[in-house]
């Protein structure tokens, strides 16, 4: 069994100036899984930059208040709040409240560096 506690790991803020904990990837965890999963944050008032992924990636919103655009549509979002973003649409998330916007990120097939664009 493979456990991790969020809390216990690094964040490093990424491209899209979000602050990212990875919490499972493929080839770093021994798990024989195909997606990743990371934790995010988008600070107050903050907001991602505009991307593209090569894969599929879905949020699931955790706390705080915001608006996640994908291509020309946008929807409010907050806990509970569930996002599929399809493979090659440029996805944005702003971040509408004072406090933290946390969500987490699952990326089907594994994010690769490679595979983002701005």
């Amino acid at each position: 069994m493979l456990t991790k506690d969020v809390a216990h790991l690094t964040p490093l803020p990424v491209a899209d100036h979000s602050m990212l904990r990875e919490i499972l990837h493929p080839e770093r965890d021994p798990v024989d899984i195909r997606y990743s999963l990371a934790h995010a944050v988008v600070h107050g008032g903050g907001a991602s930059l505009k991307h593209r992924l090569a894969s599929v990636e879905v949020y699931y919103f955790l706390t705080g208040t915001g608006v996640m655009h994908v291509e020309e549509e946008s929807a409010a979002v907050g806990p509970g709040r569930t996002v599929v973003v399809p493979a090659g649409a440029i996805q944005w998330v702003c971040n509408t409240g004072d406090h933290d916007l946390e969500f987490l990120c699952i990326v089907d097939p594994a994010w690769r560096e490679e595979d983002e664009e701005f």
